[in-house]
């Protein structure tokens, strides 16, 4: 038997890294196959290594496809270097407050935070741009594979753009991962209208949007791999913590306003008040490490250090193996997400 599912990549800066591990483990399931993925920023890198790899060399190109990515932006994949390394490196935490509260980055966050990418001009670009271009589009492009969509927020309307097929570009990655206060907006020139359009990370409209995965012929499990905190528990009070919760609500609202049409949708479908067939009866599921998450912060998103890249990586792997023990005998027939519960 084969189980047909749908991701959903959240962006999240170098805490795309927690979906590296996650799809690595994942590609260890023969019998799972990935029919469409919808990704933003980093979620949309690691979607568009993932189908790459996988229509050029099968589950372990796949595999060294996304390893690739992530060595390039600075993770160590050499197993024994890792382990070497482990027992002398600080707890996660200890490493993401170093740097959130270390002076340099403090004032590089007021710094951003007062000027403007336009004051710089081109000189500064997204860095992740060298690594996207070496992508093998025509992979990427191609009908086989899971289908791919790269979300992105048009700057003039605040509308969610969603790229698929051959619009998938460098551009449109880069658009996804585009923070205005960092880099000047991704403009892109739209056939359909004949209009130059300007873009910013799609985190802002759909973190990821999960409405490219209703069609009909794509499978009723949609599996979200979320790597910003739905809930903390302390009450943030200084200006850096503020600032990460209000990063993190801000990504999280569009997934959860999704989330809850799903569940109302669900009621109905549940109720009668819609025919069966009528709409999608989505299932949801969710991979996610709250108690990782909540230690790290926007300093470790912005910046990708190797030993919590390395961390990411497993607590991805370990949640998405934790998720298959648990949840894969529930694909095909019921989520494993209580949204009632969620949203009562």
């Amino acid at each position: 038997m084969t189980f047909r599912i749908n991701l959903a990549l959240q962006g999240g800066g170098a805490h795309g890294a927690y979906t590296w591990g996650a799809l690595d483990r994942l590609l260890d399931e023969e019998d799972v196959e990935v029919a469409a993925i919808s990704g933003t920023s980093a979620g949309a890198l690691n979607g568009a290594a993932f189908k790459a790899g996988l229509v050029n060399g099968g589950r372990e190109g796949a595999r060294e496809n996304l390893n690739w990515v992530w060595r390039r932006v600075g993770a160590i994949t050499d197993p024994t270097v890792n382990k070497w390394m482990e027992p002398f490196a600080p707890a996660t935490e200890l490493y993401a407050n170093a740097l959130t509260y270390s002076p340099v980055y403090m004032w590089w966050e007021t710094a951003i935070r007062m000027m403007s990418p336009y004051n710089f001009g081109p000189a500064i670009s997204n860095p992740l741009e060298r690594i996207i271009k070496e992508f093998e589009w025509d992979a990427i492009c191609a009908d086989d594979g899971p289908e791919l969509h790269v979300c992105a927020t048009n700057v003039r309307t605040g509308k969610i753009r969603v790229f698929k097929d051959e619009e998938v570009t460098t551009q449109a990655i880069l658009a996804s991962a585009c923070l205005p206060t960092l880099f000047e907006a991704v403009e892109i020139h739209d056939q359909a209208t004949g209009k130059t359009e300007a873009y910013w990370d799609g985190g802002y409209t759909g973190n990821p949007a999960l409405f490219p995965l209703f069609p009909q012929h794509l499978p009723d499990d949609i599996v979200i791999v979320n790597i910003n905190p739905l809930y903390r528990e302390e009450i943030p009070t200084d200006g850096q913590s503020i600032q990460n919760r209000i990063n993190e609500i801000s990504f999280n609202t569009s997934l959860l306003r999704e989330l809850r049409a799903i569940s109302f949708v669900k009621r109905l479908i549940a109720d009668g008040s819609i025919k069966k067939g009528a709409m999608k009866d989505v299932n949801v599921h969710l991979v996610e490490d709250e108690a990782l998450m909540t230690e790290l912060g926007l300093a470790t998103k912005m910046i990708a250090l190797p030993v919590v890249l390395s961390r990411l990586k497993e607590a991805g792997r370990n949640s998405m193996d934790r998720f298959l023990k648990n949840h894969k005998k529930d694909l095909g027939k019921r989520g494993s997400v209580d949204l009632h519960e969620m949203f009562d």
